[in-house]
């Protein structure tokens, strides 16, 4: 008989649903989601827009009004708005993440409201523990009142209420503060929340009886004159940021649906430090601390602005990155250029005080931009040997653009560069060197040149050859004393007389020097790899200055080890007048140099007897 081989039924089964523990996410809210209980009052706030929002959609007579009353730990938040029946209410705010405002024909109309992720009432569980709404509908006028209460354990009640328990369409959402939250619901906190979201709000918002709203804004209000709209800017900026701005500059960005200004900090700030902006959604605060809103070169504003255009995540406290924020950062950033531009064509002395303090975030941004670089080249200011100067100025001046890369290599060679005639940009700071480097690509015919110590060594005089097969002797014992330290020694005659000698590197041989000190210091495997990365830079030098008179007599000794002692002292001063970063070798050549000449002068021949 076959056997045949059964395979299991699999019989269909059903789906099951999703549990959710309503106190977990209250925690989960109030801990991750939210920075703050605070976010409370704005979901408030926001419901009750959105709700008047809708019923103007539909009926654009009807009362836009939103009061709040705060009294004893308890606060009553009514609005004017569409409404809710008996089946909206189990539809939607017994739901998480269900929005109103993706159902009834308003998904097309969505762009229109606040918020757009159904979970803003679950803020109030963080500061009370039972939520009860009494709503009426203005879309069903013949509907009952329905009361809805929610406890935080995620149970509810709805019952409908008699006709005259509510007349007028629109929503009462009650809350009774949790223990330990009492503050959040009191009259002057409820008061200042309410103005920090709501300053902006386009409807008839009220704390009581004090109205909330500010409008218009402070950007849009008129003024008799730009003077006085100046002042009147400067006052919000400081009363808004704490800070009296060094400028204001305008944020129209109509396509994007943009309103603000931004306002230029009166002190320099670090480019690495992060910018907090307020940004505005239709009216309602969304956050004081937008980072992403202005690219990274705009680093010297502070940015308010109201905007219907940018997409807020989840929690409403920060920007979604995405194509329409990216085109707002750009378009952002081209205002601020713009203005720019506008100072350097009609106000010179406005831009001249501006880059006085912020000239950092402009050469940041000419780093990129050669249209800007070309229009701030008279005034953005470098350090270069003819002193503090633009780049503009400096080209006409020198037929070379010399430049160094590093702090350290100017400060080598700016003063000897100097006085033989060659100017020299200090690159080391930051953009510097970039932008020096560019230089060519906005003025045609400039020639650019990074200084290294063979340029300058070849400006340098040379001596009379005689002389210098007259000073071998010294020459030989200077060279032999230096050569452990990967340093040769030139003389030179030069100016200033007053500079002995001179130390001379570049990048190459600091690398060469660097990698051969680690080679002695590693062991055997690491030593061979190192070895192999040997390269044929050029060593440092230590070029002497024969007019100098303390060369002259020190070239005129003959004890080899007195020479020796003698260069190493020169080769540590230079070293110090370069402000150069001291190796544990050079530190040790210097305090030997330094006992060196304490013992030489105070040697007494023992030949001789001692005088009284």
């Amino acid at each position: 008989m076959d056997s045949q081989t059964s395979q299991p039924s699999q019989a269909p089964q059903s789906p099951h649903t999703f549990q959710v523990d309503l106190r977990g996410l209250v925690d989960l809210l109030s801990h991750h989601l939210y920075s703050s209980p605070k976010v409370y009052l704005r979901e408030l706030l926001q419901n009750a827009v959105d709700a008047i929002t809708a019923r103007r959609a539909e009926q654009s007579d009807a009362p836009a009004t939103v009061r709040l009353y705060a009294e004893g730990g308890a606060l009553r938040v009514e609005d004017s708005g569409v409404g809710l029946t008996e089946s909206d209410v189990h539809n939607l705010l017994a739901t998480i993440g269900r929005s109103s405002k993706r159902n009834d024909g308003l998904e097309t109309a969505r762009s229109d409201f606040l918020g757009q992720f159904g979970i803003g009432l679950l803020a109030c569980f963080v500061v009370a523990e039972r939520i009860r709404v009494v709503s009426r509908s203005a879309r069903t006028p013949d509907a009952a009142p329905v009361e809805w209460t929610a406890a935080d354990d995620g149970s509810y009640t709805v019952r409908t209420l008699p006709h005259e328990a509510r007349i007028e369409p629109g929503t009462t959402v009650h809350l009774v503060a949790r223990a330990g939250a009492g503050e959040w619901l009191s009259e002057e906190r409820v008061r200042s929340l309410a103005r920090d979201f709501g300053s902006l709000l386009p409807y008839d918002v009220r704390v009581g009886d004090e109205v909330i709203a500010d409008l218009p804004a402070p950007w849009d209000r008129p003024h008799p004159s730009p003077a006085t709209r100046r002042v009147a800017l400067a006052r919000h900026c400081h009363d808004l940021f704490g800070f009296t701005p060094l400028e204001s500059i305008d944020l129209d960005v109509p396509l994007a649906g943009i309103r603000g200004v931004a306002y230029v900090l009166p002190s320099a700030v670090s480019p690495a430090q992060r910018a907090g902006h307020r940004v505005h959604l239709k009216g309602m605060l969304l956050t004081e601390r937008a980072e992403q809103l202005l690219p990274d070169w705009a680093f010297f504003v502070r940015c308010v602005l109201d905007t219907d255009s940018l997409r807020p995540t989840a929690s409403r406290e920060s920007l979604y990155e995405d194509e329409t924020l990216a085109a707002v950062r750009e378009a952002l950033g081209e205002r601020i250029r713009a203005w720019l531009t506008g100072l350097a064509a009609g106000d010179p002395e406005r831009l001249a005080a501006f880059l006085s303090v912020h000239y950092l975030g402009v050469k940041s941004l000419a780093r990129h931009d050669k249209e800007m670089l070309r229009t701030m080249l008279p005034w953005l200011p470098f350090e270069t040997t003819d002193g503090r100067l633009s780049l503009e100025e400096f080209a006409q001046r020198h037929p070379v653009v010399h430049f160094t890369r590093t702090v350290e290599e100017y400060r080598q060679v700016a003063p000897i560069a100097s006085a033989q005639g060659i100017g020299v940009i200090n690159g080391g700071y930051t953009y510097d060197s970039e932008l020096i480097e560019a230089l060519p690509s906005v003025r045609p015919g400039t020639a650019v040149s990074e200084l290294d110590a063979d340029t300058v060594t070849a400006h340098l005089d040379a001596v009379d050859p005689a002389e210098e097969l007259a000073l071998s002797a010294f020459l030989a014992a200077a060279r032999a004393r230096l050569d452990p330290l990967g340093c040769d020694v030139a003389l030179r005659a030069f100016h200033p007389l007053s500079v002995p000698a001179l130390h001379l590197d570049d990048r190459a041989a600091r690398h060469e020097q660097a990698r051969a000190e680690a080679e002695e210091q590693a062991d055997d495997l690491w030593a061979g790899i190192l070895g192999s990365l040997r390269g044929s830079a050029p060593r440092a030098r230590l070029v002497l200055n024969h007019l100098n008179p303390l060369i002259r007599r020190i070239s005129s000794l003959s004890d080899p080890e007195l020479i020796g002692t003698a260069t190493e002292s020169l080769y540590g001063q230079a070293l110090l007048m370069a402000q150069r970063p001291l190796r544990p070798a050079d530190s040790a050549l210097l305090n030997r140099a330094f006992i060196g000449l304490l013992e030489w002068a105070t040697h007494t021949d023992p030949g001789k007897d001692d005088r009284r």
